[in-house]
């Protein structure tokens, strides 16, 4: 350590060098929990079409095909840079509560208190990326899978869950909107698909026709 280095720059020094080390790791796991997560919503997505496939008289055994492979890709793709995004927010307001902490004279309290608080919003942001990715992964999986099954059809189902739910979403589920699988619907002046908006849930159910296109 040099003779005349400040407490302050020798701090800033170690909580780079922490930062540092923190990021490398959390990006070493980014790319394996982001294909883990796909993998999971790919076979949840297969079994529910399987489902309503085999309601209306259909046994179909799938197997991996490039749609599905792209699919997969795109969503893993997107996972891992959401997953990297969580610790360059949380990691910099660490770094600064610190540096603040230590101004003050080393408050610990106020330091502690302020990472509990720090963390909290990061946790809700982790939860809140979670549940809108497992929505937007399901629904491009099982959407790639029926279009590649001969479907172009789909039927917009509201959730039903969310404490604030979209009004426009709502009115999709009630009115039982048809929508293009690959277009997706006209909603709020954008084209979407159930579940790709953040912390949508809705799903929808493949149109066969002459079985389910009353």
């Amino acid at each position: 350590m040099a003779q005349d280095a400040s407490p302050a720059s020798v701090l800033q020094g170690i909580m780079n060098k922490l930062t540092a080390r923190w990021r490398t790791r959390f990006n070493e796991v980014a790319d394996e929990l982001a294909r883990r997560f796909v993998k999971q919503a790919q076979g949840h997505a297969d079994r529910q079409l399987n489902f309503d496939l085999q309601r209306n008289g259909f046994a179909i055994k799938f197997r991996p095909t490039a749609g599905m492979r792209q699919a997969a890709a795109l969503s893993a793709a997107e996972n891992v840079t959401l997953i990297k995004s969580i610790p360059e927010q949380y990691l910099s307001q660490v770094e600064g509560a610190v540096m603040r902490s230590a101004l003050r004279g080393g408050d610990l309290g106020s330091l502690t208190e302020e990472l509990k608080d720090r963390y909290g919003v990061t946790h809700r942001r982790a939860a809140f990326i979670a549940r809108s990715q497992n929505a937007a992964v399901g629904g491009a999986m099982s959407r790639a899978r029926a279009v590649e099954l001969g479907g172009s059809k789909g039927t917009w189902i509201h959730s039903g869950g969310g404490k604030e739910p979209r009004e426009s979403h709502v009115k999709a589920g009630k009115e039982r909107l048809v929508f293009d699988l690959v277009k997706g619907a006209y909603i709020d002046g954008e084209w979407i698909w159930p579940g790709s908006r953040p912390n949508c849930r809705c799903t929808f159910r493949l149109i066969i026709p002459g079985l389910n296109d009353d």
